[in-house]
């Protein structure tokens, strides 16, 4: 039996609502003729499509993915309207919640592959772990990616791929460091220094070295945004540290050059996802790309009770 359009419409109403006397008011529908629509729609998707909180529905893991396939579907419909009048067609879309603190040349390198392609709309928004990975669980994404990789929880479902490590450095203009940057002893008594926030890898890291080389080194700013960092640096604030990537493009300009290479202090980059049934094309397409531009990895890890495996 083919899909019924009707009953599509019809869902993709109750799902916008959030209540089922509602959508059907709306419609000029009963109550209980608008339930059985959507009781067909759900025996021939073979799911469940809503999940009842109270007073509110809301919608199931199926129901999210049936949602999404009904936007594409009702705006390739407009989009046969634009078509003969000469443009338009449907695009599939992409979720990514990234970590406020995450290098932008890392973000965009990440989905390149997919970015700018014409049947693709890649939805970005930026947050706090905390905020990122809420929006995970409540399916608003479909990957996250971040310099945090989320604690062990018994339970959760969340599953890691780390994606890449990269060093550190100290970067600061020519200006500052001279043709010839002196050893690091040096610069960390002598120079200030432009910092990422306590609560980061990096700055845990950086801390653990100058307690042992027993330095107290000049913070001319803390900033939990690589970008800020970056725009500090360049004003010749002080020395920022930073992986060079996040300062890529202004060292082959040679507005920043590398002081000192801090080889002990490494930022993780990391992708997180929700072991799902219904898992994204693009999300396996992105970290598929990954792999293969950044090298052999380690296997994913599930965030979770021991033994536990993803769904897929």
């Amino acid at each position: 039996m083919s899909l019924n359009y009707h009953h599509l419409r019809l869902f993709r109403a109750v799902a916008l609502e959030g209540n089922l006397t509602r959508a059907a008011h709306r419609l000029g529908l009963s109550p209980s003729a608008l339930s059985a629509q959507l009781k067909a729609l759900e025996e021939r998707l073979g799911h469940a499509l809503f999940e009842r909180r109270g007073r509110v529905l809301v919608l199931s893991e199926a129901g999210r993915i049936a949602l999404e396939h009904a936007e594409v579907i009702f705006r390739t419909g407009e989009d046969l309207v634009a078509t003969l009048r000469g443009h338009g067609r449907a695009r599939a879309l992409l979720r990514v919640g990234a970590l406020a603190t995450l290098s932008r040349n890392f973000l965009v390198g990440f989905l390149k592959p997919v970015i700018g392609r014409g049947e693709v709309e890649v939805v970005i928004r930026i947050g706090s772990q905390a905020e990122l990975l809420r929006g995970l669980e409540s399916l608003a994404f479909d990957l996250v990616l971040t310099t945090l990789a989320p604690p062990r929880e018994r339970g959760s479902r969340l599953v890691v791929h780390r994606l890449a490590e990269m060093r550190a450095s100290l970067v600061g203009t020519p200006a500052r460091l001279g043709p010839s940057p002196p050893p690091l002893e040096t610069l960390l008594a002598r120079e200030p220094l432009v910092l990422p926030t306590p609560e980061t890898g990096l700055r845990t890291a950086f801390d653990a070295l100058v307690a042992r080389l027993e330095l107290r080194p000049a913070i001319a700013a803390e900033v939990d945004d690589m970008a800020t960092m970056r725009l500090l640096a360049r004003a010749d604030v002080g020395l920022a540290l930073l992986p060079p990537v996040v300062v890529r493009d202004e060292l082959a300009r040679g507005e920043l050059v590398e002081a000192a290479a801090l080889p002990e202090i490494v930022e993780t980059f990391w992708a997180i996802e929700l072991g799902r049934r219904f898992a994204s094309p693009l999300v396996r397409e992105l970290l598929a790309a990954a792999e293969q531009g950044l090298g052999e990895r380690s296997p994913p890890t599930v965030i979770g009770s021991p033994g536990s495996a993803p769904r897929r």
